[in-house]
Parts: structure tokens; C-alpha cells; sequence
């Protein structure tokens, strides 16, 4: 009976979230954040007063890019993200909530593109993913922190997202790293 009180209790909000990326890799050397994207659908779901499970499916952008003396080199990887985050939220006015955040995610690369430019020569590609050299694994896996703070049902959202997969193919220990500002609003 306790468990069927506590289900009816608790609050579900489906929102949608959007927002900009700034990604590198760990474990290169030389290279510069990337601008990217993240945007997605939501799911928010307060078991208690001040604590929930912050969820959704996201399309992301991660990546990076280097530039040298006549060499520009960028990895711009897109993945599906599905992060699982246990919330703290602390009531500041009636309507309006900070909070803070952290927890696991899981990705799987869908696609992305590669450029490269040597002095006049211009090239890229749309294979990103796969299991020949200088590709990447598609799966990426980690730990994500983050706070922000609810205006009724708006929302903004500050974070960061470090991988634990090393999605290199071949050579190196390259780790996801991306940090994320995002405005979302709850249905």
C-alpha cells in the first residue's frame, strides 16, 4: 500500500530541452573545444518533495577540432544520449527551484562528419563511426554533473559530461568530454 502511495504522489513532467555544447576529447594533445548542439525531450520525476530522477533522450553533439600553422582538422560526432541523473532540488520562492544533479549516461553515435583542410586542399567525410582507422566506436558511456535552477515550468540547465569509453578504434585512450548550457520548458 506504501509503494502504491508513494507512485500516486509522485510528479512526472514530460518537457522539451535544448541548448549549446562546448566538446573536446580527453587524450589528445593540441586540440580545441567544439560548438556544438543538444537537443531533445525531457522526462522529470520528483518521488520525493525535493529529490527526483532528471531523464530523457537527447540528440548531442560532441567532438573536437584542431588548427595548426596551415592544417584544420575537426571530428564533429552526433550521438542519441540517454542520461539517468538523481536530482536535489531546493525550493527558493513558490515557483521557483535550484538544482543539482548527477548520474550516468549512455550513447550511441548516429552519424557525423569529418573536415580537413591543408593549405588549399579541402576534404571531409561522413563515416565517423566504424571499425576502420581513425574511426570511432559508436558506443560512449560516462558521468555527467550539472545545476540549474526551475522558473515554473521553464527551466535552465549548466553542465558537464565526461566519458569513461575510451572510443578510439585504434591507438590512444580518446574519452568524450562536453560541457552543456540548455533552456527547456515542462509540459
Amino acid at each position: 500500500m506504501l509503494t502504491v502511495v508513494s507512485v500516486v504522489s509522485a510528479q512526472v513532467d514530460l518537457g522539451v530541452k535544448g541548448g549549446i555544447n562546448m566538446s573536446n576529447f580527453g587524450g589528445l594533445d593540441n586540440n580545441k573545444a567544439k560548438i556544438g548542439f543538444n537537443i531533445g525531450v525531457s522526462l522529470d520525476y520528483d518521488f520525493a518533495p525535493n529529490m527526483g530522477i532528471q531523464s530523457g533522450l537527447f540528440a548531442t553533439t560532441k567532438g573536437y577540432k584542431y588548427k595548426g600553422n596551415s592544417l584544420e582538422y575537426s571530428d564533429n560526432l552526433v550521438y542519441l544520449q540517454l542520461p539517468v541523473h538523481f536530482a536535489y532540488k531546493i525550493d527558493v520562492t513558490p515557483g521557483t527551484r535550484v538544482f543539482l544533479h548527477a548520474g550516468p549516461y549512455a550513447a550511441y553515435g548516429v552519424g557525423g562528419s569529418r573536415s580537413l583542410k591543408v593549405g588549399e586542399f579541402e576534404g571531409s567525410s561522413k563515416k565517423v563511426f566504424g571499425d576502420g582507422a581513425g574511426q570511432y566506436k559508436a558506443f560512449d558511456a560516462g558521468l555527467g554533473i550539472g545545476a540549474g535552477v526551475e522558473l515554473g515550468r521553464l527551466f535552465f540547465d549548466l553542465g558537464w559530461d565526461f566519458g569513461l569509453v575510451n572510443i578510439a578504434q585504434q591507438g590512444g585512450d580518446v574519452k568524450n568530454q562536453n560541457a552543456y548550457l540548455s533552456v527547456g520548458y515542462k509540459f
